[in-house]
């Protein structure tokens, strides 16, 4: 089956990739990583102003949304920029929100979608059993934690299946700060108290559907990294040259691209079936093959760059920094498989399988 955009979402993407491509985006990420978010906040804002963060938020919380085939194909393109920031967690926590609203519990986001949508704020999520850590702590505005539903699970929409001891609190700022692979991801464990937003099923309900939109878009950030990955990576083989011979025309090297790039277009159609149905077994897979697609073009990359590959100046570390954190966020590779063989018809051979 061929997924093909609409004009409209050709047009939004269009948009999004002509502002990212003007934005100095790996500029933005080391000021980020260094900790001034000042650059990185007015390309958050800049953003905004497509309506990116908008399409998670329902219509009546001054949003777009919720619309999962837009907003994976506007990640794609925050994935292939490499743009810094809790984009996954806000979008995440977004989503928990407006489904709360649509479970009866409007008080949060009348209170904090407004702000998610307009971009005047970040956020970041930690779900048991989804993300334990909080991403850029120190730059969300809003840092949510969702408390008993469950904790381990592969999948935050199984273990969270109507907990009425789960809670939703807003965490204060401070907790212990961790060390990050990606500079432009930073991590931290999220503080204890806080106040206390909503509790009970509710809470639990939109903590499963708020884990798999985490699950779709890292799977769509994934796919926009490892795009980037390649690119950067053809055209570098272009203008190296060994024994007289651009090292791109050796057969080898051609091999190498070949297989990454099928990895990173069989990933393809499984993000977008992943957006149109939101299943748990769809995102799943989505996330599977395209975090393992990102993390292949990563190893290629890194090869077929050699010494250089590993400088930090070259902007190529910023991608290769990427693909593994982004790979085992919100779903490791076995939880992902598990999550798989879990939506497959329990024939005997399956039930073999998972027993």
């Amino acid at each position: 089956m061929r997924f093909l955009p609409t004009g409209e979402q050709s047009e939004f993407v269009r948009v999004l990739r002509s502002l990212l491509g003007a934005a100095q985006v790996p500029v933005t990420v080391r000021a980020w990583a260094a900790g001034d978010h000042g650059p990185g906040l007015a390309l958050w804002s800049r953003l905004a102003g497509t309506g990116l963060w908008a399409l998670a938020v329902p219509e009546a919380y001054e949003g777009l949304g919720p619309l999962p085939v837009e907003l994976a194909l506007g990640f794609v393109e925050l994935g292939r920029a490499g743009v810094a920031g809790p984009v996954v967690e806000t979008a995440a926590a977004a989503v928990l929100l407006g489904e709360l609203a649509g479970r009866g519990e409007e008080g949060p986001a009348k209170r904090f979608l407004p702000g998610l949508a307009g971009g005047g704020a970040l956020a970041t999520l930690t779900l048991p059993g989804g993300s334990l850590y909080a991403v850029d702590p120190d730059a969300a505005r809003y840092c949510f934690r969702v408390t008993g539903a469950g904790s381990g699970a592969a999948s935050v929409s199984a273990s969270a299946s109507a907990s009425a001891s789960a809670e939703l609190w807003l965490a204060p700022g401070g907790g212990e700060r961790l060390a990050s692979l990606d500079p432009a991801r930073g991590l931290g464990v999220p503080a204890a108290g806080g106040e206390l937003l909503a509790a009970g099923p509710a809470v639990a309900a939109a903590a499963g559907t708020a884990a798999r939109w985490a699950r779709l878009l890292t799977a769509a950030q994934c796919l926009g990294v490892g795009e980037a990955l390649l690119a950067r990576t053809v055209e570098y083989v272009k203008q190296r040259s060994q024994f007289g011979a651009p090292v791109g025309s050796f057969q080898a090297v051609k091999h190498r691209l070949a297989d990454t790039l099928l990895g990173l277009e069989f990933a393809r159609p499984l993000v977008w079936a992943a957006a149109l149905s939101l299943s748990d077994a769809d995102v799943a897979a989505a996330k599977l093959t395209a975090g393992e697609a990102a993390y292949a073009a990563a190893r290629t990359a890194l090869q077929l760059h050699g010494a250089v590959g590993y400088t930090e100046e070259l902007d190529l570390s910023l991608w290769l920094r990427k693909a593994r954190p982004l790979r085992d966020a919100w779903g490791r590779p076995s939880q992902c498989r598990a999550e798989v063989v879990r939506g497959l018809p329990q024939t005997t051979a399956t039930r073999r399988v998972t027993t």
